[in-house]
């Protein structure tokens, strides 16, 4: 099966969006990428997902990769209703939802706002379960984050720095793929409507304390969701400690850490990667939650609303 790229446009701005085409299920599974990444950072899963005999979308969230960077709300809430909308769109109407770092956040509050839709929930080196972050992304809240981005990430220095990348590989020294891939993420920065929307997402995520948006006191809603975490044991960036008491949290859940990986294990270990992913959708049943459910599920651990 041949992988599709297509623009849908939402309310008039520009998505984009990569899709392998249905294998013999009618069950999708949708890929959300993390801050300053794109559907790029996917594609060793998307070349692999033929595998997964399911059909499986990767969209470029708004502000990110091809899609539009407009002065906008970059929220968690209004980033998961663009990927409700697009999946509506495109005539999927249950997803097993996996998100990367900000894409975990934006799984989770999908889960949160959409049950109905929501079969499964795979978070890779999540945001959204603690408090604990790089201090490379709490300086984006600093004053004066947006002058220094703009002197240190622009188009001069990205072509010097895969100048030097060329150059090294030449010599024979190959920079590991995560690295590559991070570097890549940060140099999406030197776009200036990308390093808007990065600021906004991180100002309205973050301060200089770390995370401020939590799903933790509503995970219990997500109890019935089948959801797979899988982390990368070193990762800097957000701590595999966070996997783990979310695991506690949910008995039920199913952890992975991955050794010698670090924020990006489906790039490092894509194999592996689609592995887990395969044995995660094929072992559970979709939860196929309606609005009642999620009522029970409410009166019973907040005996005040009732």
């Amino acid at each position: 099966m041949t992988l599709q790229t297509r623009h849908l446009t939402l309310h008039g701005r520009r998505i984009l969006l990569h899709e392998q085409p249905a294998g013999e299920t009618d069950e999708a599974i949708v890929l959300l990428h993390g801050i300053a990444g794109s559907a790029e950072t996917w594609r060793p899963v998307l070349e692999r997902s033929a595998a997964l005999n399911r059909r499986v979308l990767a969209l470029d969230l708004p502000g990110h990769g091809e899609s539009e960077a407009p002065r906008a709300d970059y929220g968690l809430g209004s980033m998961a209703s663009v990927v409700r909308d697009v999946l509506a769109v495109s005539g999927v109407r249950h997803a097993t939802v996996v998100g990367h770092s900000l894409g975990g956040g934006i799984a989770l509050q999908f889960a949160y706002q959409f049950p109905e839709m929501c079969d499964r929930l795979v978070l890779v080196d999540s945001g959204g379960l603690g408090r604990e972050v790089s201090p490379v992304l709490r300086a984006a809240t600093l004053p004066g984050a947006q002058l220094t981005l703009a002197l240190t990430i622009n188009p001069a220095t990205v072509a010097v720095a895969r100048a030097a990348t060329h150059v090294g590989r030449l010599l024979g020294f190959s920079p590991k793929t995560e690295t590559q891939e991070l570097a890549r993420h940060f140099g999406s920065l030197a776009d200036p409507a990308r390093r808007r929307a990065f600021l906004s997402i991180a100002r309205g995520l973050l301060d200089l304390r770390g995370q401020r948006a939590s799903a933790v006191e509503k995970l219990y809603l997500a109890a019935d969701v089948p959801m797979l975490l899988i982390w990368g044991e070193r990762d800097t960036l957000i701590p595999v400690a966070h996997g783990h008491r979310t695991a506690e949290a949910l008995p039920d859940s199913r952890l992975t850490v991955l050794k010698n990986t670090k924020h990006f294990p489906h790039v490092a270990d894509p194999d592996r990667f689609c592995l887990l992913l395969n044995e995660f959708v094929t072992e559970t049943k979709p939860a196929r939650l309606t609005l009642d459910d999620m009522v029970t599920r409410l009166e019973a651990t907040n005996p005040s609303v009732t």
